[in-house]
This record gives C-alpha cells, structure tokens and sequence, in this order.
C-alpha cells in the first residue's frame, strides 16, 4: 500500500505515506494493524455490540513507549486518534472509526507492594486483573461490577463499586497517575506533582491524556458475607419500599444494589444484591432484617470471597450483546418511583435488560466536594437503565423502552449524572456532560483542558472542549 488515509481532527481525510507508517513500525515493540490483519478484529471489538467503528490503523501497545510512539505520531499528522483500556464503555468511544486507535489492552500487568499497600495497574488492566494480584495478599480497593471492565475507564470516571462506602471511590484510592500528553510527554500527576491535573484526572475522564499506570492504596478487603435475595414482580413493591428503608441506616461496610431483572428461568424478579465487607457475624446482625423480609423466594448469600462478589454480575451482562444506557441520580426513592420502576420493568421488551438502582454514601460522601473533579457525592441513589438484547432488528423497540423509562423517572432524578454511564454526545446532549460535574467544575476542567490538551487530541470521550485562548 502506498499509503493510508485516516480520518483527521477537522473530520477531513488525511493522507498518511508509507515510508511514515514504517518508521512508526519500527519505533514500536507492539504492532500496528490495519484492516483485515492479525489482531485488527479483536482491538476493535468492544463490549457493546452496538459500535462497530473501523479505524485506520490500530497501535497494539507493549508499553509507554509505544504510547508515545502512538501520540505523537497522531499529533504529527492531525488524526483524529481514541484510546482502548478494557473496551466495556457503553459509548464505544475506545474505537474510533477511520482515525488511530491506541491499545492498551496489552499492558495489563497489575504490581503489588504489601508492605506499603500500593498497587500500580497499567493503563490496560481490567478489575480482574487488579483483583487477582491484590487478593493475593488480602488486599484490594474499589473496582467496578463486572470484572471486565477496565481499570482506567472506570477510575478516571469516578469509579462506583462495593467498597465505595467503606473505601470511597476507585478515583478517591488513587495516588498518582502516569499520563502521556497530547505532547507526547510522560508526566506525573499526584498531590505533590501537577496536582492541577491529579484533580482533573479524578473523575474527568480521558480529557487530559493517556493514563498509562495508576497507582492505589490499598486496604484489607474481606472475609465478605455476600449474595442476592430474590423476589417475584409481584412483591417487588412493598419490598423496594422496605430496603429503601433498610439502605438509610446501613453502615460504611454494606454495599448493596437492587434490580429489577430476569431470572434464569425467565420469570421477572426483583434482586437485592448485598455485600457485606467485615465480621461474619456482624454482617449477619447487619442483614438479618432484609433477609427475613418476606421472605425471599430465594436467598443465596454466605461467605464469599472478594474475587467472586466481584464476578456477580457477569454471566448476566455478558459482552456482545447490543446496549444502550441511561442514568440519572436520584435525589429520593418515594413509593410512587417505586411504582413507576415496576411497571416499566413489566414493559422490558428484552429478558438481557435490568433496571438498578445503586446505592451510594459511606465514605464516598465524606470526601469533599471540591478534592476532586467527580461531583454529585451525597446523592443517596444511582439509577442505571440498561437495555440490552440480540439482533438489530430490534433497536427501536429497546432504545424507546429505555427512553421512555429515562423520562418517567426525571421528576425524582437530581441534577447530576454519573459520567461513566452516558453515551454519546449525540444522543445525550451536551448540557448532560456539563450535568455530571456543575457549571464550576465543568469551567475549571475546560481551562484545564486548555493547558494539557489545548488542540483537543483527546476529543474520543466524553468530551471537554479547550477554553479558547
């Protein structure tokens, strides 16, 4: 081939020779792939089967280098250029469609210090990854739901997980950062070194950089008393009504999330998913009076260790189906959003979708507001709407579920919206994104943007636009 043509920044086609994609070549000790060769497949597949972007050429990334190697290559050419950890993004935005796609998913080594309790993943690391090296030494943090997702998508989000009320967020556990710029600089960025960008970088998503290594605290995680409480439909009012209730006056060590789901034998339930991080015999005190709610038609939980509370949810959310999200926070869960939840779990046109509701506070809450660029700490509820199903055929059945849903539920939603789970732009709206962080912090993140990614490189995201000089 006598050269490449790529998708640019400005949208515009941009002609890319081939003597420079052999020089970029021979710069890497991973690869470049283009377009039917080995390995070019697998990059680009995601979690969400919807996003079926082809770019250009894919850099499968061995180590910094080649993320430098990678960045600065784009920034020569003016390519529009996205970012690969995990791929579980519901907003695909990992792969782009004709640019540079640089992944990570190849650096995924997770180093443990149990002595300083520290743990440093590389940028391509999944939470399974994360939590088979830290539990090793009994150790761990807050990582996601599902054990595929990435690391670094989910931290530099926010990172919602079960530790969040005894440990805080995954963002609130971070030391340090390793970032490549749009420069093509590696710099550090912790609460002694370019703390502007150690606050950014919590919460403002990949705005600001190729985060190639984040390093954690770790704490003492388990013995866990852990499992789900099932119900049917037709109980699943009164019994929302109770662990609402029940969720008001848990401790810091209780995690806890309910679903409105399908069982395995295709019947509509309601599950109280509960994770309790501490004594076992306190953890049967604490959940003794929502176990015997009811009672439950079944009730699976008992000791379990911290690996496999974090693969609950896999075998029901596996990757390749089609999916689209929405999400709010919820300020109040009254009985009438209980009512209005059901019934729109009555109208779920696919059994792969779920309605959750998670429940948030703990330590997550006693951060404080301005320490980091995540916002919407005190909000008691998180509520995800995920519509999930096989075939394209059926798109416009299951996306207007999920939007009508969305709309029922906005008179009991707050302001804010966790930014892990919007899609794209597109779609949601850019007064969404502004939603996720305040008209305070969304101005400061844009100035921020404007020192560390001025030309915005790093646009395959949720987006902050530069502040224009």
């Amino acid at each position: 081939m006598a050269e490449i043509v790529f998708v640019g920044l400005d949208g515009g086609s941009v002609s890319v020779g081939e003597a420079a994609i052999e020089a970029l070549k021979t710069e890497l000790r991973g690869t470049a792939v283009r377009p039917g060769e080995p390995g070019y497949d697998e990059a680009r597949t995601l979690y969400n089967a919807m996003i079926d972007n082809k770019p250009a050429l894919t850099v499968r990334c061995a180590g910094v280098a080649d993320v430098i190697a990678g960045v600065r290559f784009a920034r020569a050419h003016g390519l529009l250029v996205s970012v690969r950890g995990g791929g579980h993004n519901v907003a695909g935005n990992a792969v782009c469609e004709g640019g540079l796609m640089l992944d990570l998913s190849g650096m995924n080594s997770v180093r443990v210090d149990p002595k300083a309790r520290t743990a440093t993943a590389e940028g391509g690391a999944t939470w399974a990854d994360y939590d088979a090296e830290t539990q090793a030494f009994g150790l761990g943090s807050t990582g996601g739901l599902i054990s595929s997702t990435g690391v670094g998508g989910l931290t530099l989000g926010g990172g919602i997980g079960w530790l969040q009320g005894k440990h805080g967020l995954a963002c609130d556990n971070v030391i340090a950062f390793d970032v490549v710029t749009a420069g093509g600089e590696l710099v550090r960025a912790s609460a002694e070194e370019n703390a502007d960008l150690f606050w950014g970088l919590r919460g403002g998503g990949g705005n600001f950089g190729v985060v190639v290594s984040f390093e954690f605290a770790l704490h003492e995680i388990g013995p866990f008393l852990a499992g789900m409480l099932l119900y049917p439909l037709a109980e699943a009012k009164q019994t929302l009504a109770a662990f609402r209730d029940f969720w008001a006056g848990a401790p810091d060590a209780l995690g806890a999330l309910a679903g409105l789901v399908t069982a395995l034998d295709g019947a509509p339930v309601l599950a109280l998913v509960l994770v309790y991080n501490g004594d076992l015999d306190e953890g049967e005190r604490v959940l003794q009076p929502m176990r015997a709610f009811g009672p439950p038609m079944a009730d699976t939980i008992g000791p379990m260790p911290y690996r496999q509370v974090q693969t609950l949810f896999d075998e029901g959310a596996p990757p390749g189906l089609r999916n689209y999200w929405k999400s709010s926070f919820l300020e109040r869960l009254p009985d009438d959003a209980i009512e209005s939840l059901v019934a729109r779990r009555a109208a779920m046109p696919s059994p792969q979708s779920k309605l959750f509701i998670e429940c948030l506070g703990g330590a997550m809450a006693r951060v404080g507001r301005d320490e980091t660029a995540f916002d919407h700490r005190e909000v008691p509820f998180n509520l995800l709407i995920l519509g999930a199903w096989e075939g394209a055929e059926a798109d416009a059945a299951n996306i207007g579920w999920v939007r009508e849903t969305f709309e029922v539920m906005q008179p009991y939603a707050s302001a804010g919206v966790y930014v892990n789970y919007l899609g794209q732009e597109a779609d949601e709206g850019a007064d969404r994104l502004h939603a996720s962080y305040g008209q305070a912090k969304y101005d400061r993140l844009v100035v921020l943007k404007a020192r560390y990614d001025p030309g915005n490189l790093f646009r395959m995201n949720q987006n902050i636009k530069p502040a224009k000089g």
